[in-house]
């Protein structure tokens, strides 16, 4: 290092001396020889001038002796080489030379010399002289190379005192730094440098003594760091281990060796791999996924081989450290014993797919199983049988019994099903008294079908339930996959479907799914539709069909009968409109609108002459009996200003059958409003001479099945008809109740009617049911011909 500092410094001085210096000496000597050559050529000149006129004479005369002396004269002149000097006539030719002078680069002068005669200038020969042009040192004198001697010396002793004060000012302290880094690099220690000075150098000395001091502080801090970490690592009670590029275990902490039994000794160096079970070897090798990021972190739940051979479940959760060196570790784990956290995922998971009632799936555990029974089923080509089980009248016994009792039954039907399941098979309560089972494996479509008998079977015997005998049945569906159903959803649906459609059916057995119930279930879903859109849009209609005195032929009332007008299907029948809407509860939302509708054109109605007293019959869902009735009814009678005798309130005999003291207590406050009550489908129900003796009834309306009889060509059927008719006529009106014959369509009918004393009629024979527009147009037009028909 010394060789080069000293030596570039050298180059610099040296540098500096030949860029300065030299140009400056060399301009010394250019101006110094050009003064003297310039003051050589004025003396030659002189010479010349002088000496051409000193030889004009003797040259004229011939004077050769006076020729040769002015010759040598010449000759002898500083600096002269050479004098010729010749005649015009050529007879004088002399020449003389210096040999001392003959060195150098030479130059020549001449001139014509001329004698100035009588006859004026005569031209009588030349002289010629040759000198030697002085160079540069030629032209110093004595002075002015003493003075360049000078200056020679002081740029020597500068240069020398440059390279002595680089040694001393920075090549000295430059070794003791290079020192004190040489002893810090081969002792391990922090030395400094022994230098003081104010100058750079001193600053220079200063900073790296400065450094040297923080490196050690910060050395000791990272020596006590890294103790610590270490401690850390080793007492942190987690589970924490290290590894290298290729998973080779690289550290592991105390707490890893306690809770693992190994010794440290015996893992170190080993692949982790190793000490994983078999079976998650590949799915821990893959835990990485997309690749290694540093910086990363992963997890991955394995199955750990404790050193006493134990399985410990483990997870891993792995970061990948900053660090590329390839002594260093490359990544960073804490592992977790999960065992008992497994095992409790595992009894949580139990109970979450399963009924706490019944110990089978519930409906969470069965759609689970049902995708693994159809994936299995799509790998081998086999079929899935979903059953459907719903029990039926079990509603009965929550409500009689009680629910401890429901659940009692739910459990004793579990236990008798429990026989029947196959292995594979699987049984489920999706909620309720809803069950479902699966049916797997060979033979499927036979297996399942026997199933459905067995499960029949099993409602022979009676359920146990606060000590009582309850009797039950099953309302059953089934279909199978693929036959009925692309997806595990849609075989649960068809099932189902087909269970509806065995309780619509009659309950008590099972119905195999087949397009027909698609095609119902879709018209179903179509007429529901159409129902929350026509409660919406207003849709529904209370048609009007007259009630005629038999004996007067009189209209004394209307029937008001529901309609839905349709905007693109035109007018519905009603039928399948009220089943839907009894099944889904929408029934009570139509009855009100119809009740309205019906009271509002009663009101116009009552225009008409001879009709301002007439009532309106309006049919009254269960549904709609609650403590509300009266104050709603009498809230629209009175918009309307219709008096409440002009409102027949008509039920059926579903709202009476059960002898329900709210039900009797709404019917009496409607009663007491000053409404009538009219039992509609009389003699169809059970019990019905009785609902006169209890209820508040005012009207008997006979079913039309049995006026339909009356006319019929079976005779013994006829008679029997003509008797019941007869019998309710007579006991309605000992009752004091008004007797309406309903669906009455021909004359024959109409006259035993009038013979037998039934009070009015309605049916085809008087009116169709017609909208309120066509009502008052027929109304208005017809001069009651009606009365006509009572002759």
């Amino acid at each position: 290092m010394t060789h080069s500092v000293e030596s570039r410094f050298v180059a610099i001085i040296s540098g500096a001396l030949l860029a300065v210096v030299a140009p400056l000496f060399t301009l010394f000597l250019a101006l110094s020889s050009q003064q003297a050559a310039k003051s050589l050529n004025e003396q030659i000149e002189i010479l010349v001038a002088a000496n051409a006129q000193a030889l004009s004479k003797p040259l004229w005369e011939l004077d050769i002796e006076s020729v040769r002396r002015i010759s040598g004269m010449l000759v002898a002149e500083r600096g002269v080489s050479l004098v010729k000097i010749t005649d015009t006539l050529g007879k004088l030719d002399i020449t003389d030379s210096n040999p001392q002078d003959g060195g150098g680069e030479v130059e020549q002068i001449s001139r014509q010399i001329f004698f100035q005669s009588a006859d004026g200038p005569r031209n009588v020969g030349r002289l010629t002289l040759q000198y030697v042009k002085i160079g540069w040192f030629a032209a110093l004198n004595q002075m002015e190379m003493a003075f360049i001697s000078i200056f020679v010396i002081a740029i020597l002793t500068v240069f020398c005192a440059a390279i002595i004060g680089n040694r001393i000012m920075i090549i000295k302290p430059l070794m003791r730094l290079t020192a004190a880094i040489e002893a810090t690099r081969r002792l391990g220690s922090r030395h400094h440098v022994d230098w003081r000075s104010g100058d750079e150098m001193g600053r220079l000395a200063k900073s790296f003594n400065d450094m040297q001091i923080q490196l050690d502080r910060e050395e000791r801090e990272l020596k006590r760091a890294h103790q610590l970490m270490k401690e850390t690592y080793n007492l942190t009670p987690a589970m924490l281990f290290s590894l290298d590029a290729d998973d080779t275990i690289s550290a592991v902490s105390d707490y890893w060796l306690l809770a693992t039994g190994y010794r440290r000794e015996d893992v170190l160096g080993r692949p982790f791999r190793a000490l994983v079970a078999p079976a998650d070897r590949d799915r821990y090798t893959r835990r990485k996924g997309g690749g290694v990021v540093a910086g990363a972190a992963s997890d991955v739940t394995i199955g750990f081989v404790c050193a006493d051979g134990r399985v410990m479940d483990a997870l891993i959760a792995e970061t990948q450290l900053m660090s590329a060196a390839a002594d260093l570790p490359a990544s960073l784990s804490v592992m977790t014993d999960v065992t008992e956290l497994k095992q409790s995922e595992l009894r949580n998971h139990h109970q979450a797919i399963s009924d706490y009632l019944t110990g089978l799936l519930n409906r969470q555990g069965f759609e689970s199983a049902l995708d693994a029974r159809i994936a299995e089923a799509d790998a081998a080509g086999s079929e899935v049988a979903c059953l459907f089980i719903d029990l039926d009248r079990f509603k009965a016994i929550n409500d009689n019994l009680g629910h401890a009792a429901g659940d009692s039954v739910l459990r004793q039907f579990t236990q008798r099903l429990a026989p029947l399941i196959g292995h594979g098979d699987s049984a489920s309560r999706l909620g309720g008294d809803e069950f479902a089972i699966l049916v797997t494996g060979d033979d499927v479509q036979a297996r399942a079908t026997a199933l459905c008998d067995q499960v029949v079977n099993l409602f022979d015997l009676p359920f146990q339930a606060e000590g009582q005998h309850v009797r039950l049945s099953a309302s059953m569906g089934l279909a199978f996959y693929p036959l009925h159903a692309d997806s595990a959803a849609e075989l649960l649906q068809k099932s189902d479907m087909a269970m509806y459609e065995r309780k619509r059916e009659g309950k008590n057995g099972a119905q195999v799914f087949d397009a027909s119930i698609l095609d119902r279930t879709r018209e179903r879903a179509e007429i529901e539709n159409d129902i929350h859109a026509a409660l919406a849009g207003n849709w529904f209609e209370a048609h009007f069909q007259q009630i005629v005195e038999i004996e007067t032929g009189r209209i004394i009332g209307f029937e008001a009968l529901m309609r839905m007008r349709h905007p693109r299907k035109g007018l519905l029948p009603p039928a399948p409109i009220i089943d839907v809407a009894e099944e889904t509860g929408a029934i009570g939302q139509i009855g009100e609108q119809i009740f309205e509708d019906a009271i509002a054109n009663l009101a116009r109605v009552s225009r008409l002459p001879g009709l301002g007293q007439t009532y309106v019959a309006v049919n009254f869902s269960p549904l709609q009996f609650d403590s509300h009735l009266a104050p709603y009814l009498a809230g629209i009678l009175n918009r309307y200003d219709i008096h409440p005798s002009r409102l027949v309130v008509e039920i059926t005999e579903a709202v009476l059958m059960h002898d329900n003291p709210e039900i009797r207590r709404i019917l009496d406050a409607v009663h007491q409003l000053g409404c009538r009550i009219a039992i509609d489908d009389f003699g169809t129900g059970y019990s019905s001479l009785s609902y006169m003796s209890r209820f508040p009834v005012d009207i008997v309306k006979i079913d039309q099945s049995f006026i339909r009889s009356l006319g019929g060509n079976r005779l013994e059927e006829a008679e029997k008809s003509r008797m019941l008719v007869e019998g309710i006529s007579a006991i309605s009106h000992k009752m004091k109740c008004s007797v309406i014959a309903e669906g009455v369509e021909t004359d024959d009918q109409r006259t035993f009617l009038k013979e037998i004393g039934v009070d009015c009629a309605q049916g085809y024979l008087y009116a169709k049911p017609l909208g309120i527009a066509d009502l008052m147009t027929t109304l208005a037009h017809t001069d009651h011909e009606l009365k006509s028909m009572a002759v």
